[in-house]
């Protein structure tokens, strides 16, 4: 029989580890749930330990929401190949996969929790709306959008962050439906932008130009006439 060796771990390595846990915690109950001690007793150290690598709850909580920050920026990131209905579904579905996985730590993040209101949390949010809202204006093929493109893909980030908030409360309507809605949505807001704005109307255009009437926008253009007849 053997006897399992503990090994030390680096600063940065147990850090990182601590972000880890921390993160695993986070994911299953709101932050203000998680106590400094049963990230200690997952992590397998000391509750004084854990505050040799962070001064509090607060500054772990921050390290951790930074590191699921750039997971959900990522989410957004997609090749620029085939049309942009289908592109757009699978970074919806990437979003929500994250959503899913990270439930409570995501609703405390919106809603309020032990950093809301920081100026790190609120950057960090930031980046990734702004992150998201580069990554659409890129496959637009947009560099300097009109004022109301701006205002389409701007909103559509807010839609898609209240859609999984209301979503995971209860999640009465199937998880798959809302994806492909929030997609419609997308492409009905861009329609009537395009409506008021001739810029606007150009690229809703070139959009639309190479969607396939079997895919997301084609969709949604059937579900619409089929609404009016």
């Amino acid at each position: 029989m053997t006897t399992g060796v503990r090994r030390r771990m680096g600063v940065e390595e147990r850090r990182q580890q601590l972000i880890g846990v921390a993160l695993e915690l986070f994911s299953r109950r709101s932050p203000d749930e998680v106590s400094i001690d049963e990230i200690a007793s997952a992590a397998g150290i000391s509750r004084p330990l854990v505050y040799h690598y962070f001064p509090g709850k607060l500054s772990l909580y921050e390290a951790a929401l930074k590191r699921a920050s750039e997971d959900l920026a990522g989410r957004f990131v997609e090749p620029h190949e085939g049309p942009l209905g289908a592109r757009l579904l699978r970074v919806m579905r990437r979003f929500f996969d994250f959503v899913d996985e990270h439930g409570p730590g995501f609703a405390a993040l919106m809603r309020g929790g032990p950093a809301v209101g920081s100026s790190t949390t609120n950057a960090l949010i930031d980046s990734v709306r702004q992150a998201a809202y580069v990554q659409i204006l890129s496959h637009l093929d947009v560099a300097e959008p009109p004022a109301r493109l701006e205002l389409v893909v701007r909103s559509w980030i807010s839609l898609a962050e209240s859609t999984a908030l209301l979503w995971l409360d209860g999640r009465g309507i199937p998880r798959a439906e809302l994806e492909s809605q929030l997609v419609h949505d997308f492409g009905a807001l861009a329609a009537v932008s395009a409506a008021y704005d001739e810029e606007t109307a150009a690229v809703v255009r070139r959009m639309l130009r190479d969607e396939p009437a079997d895919g997301p926008f084609g969709d949604l253009v059937a579900r619409l006439i089929a609404l009016a007849s």
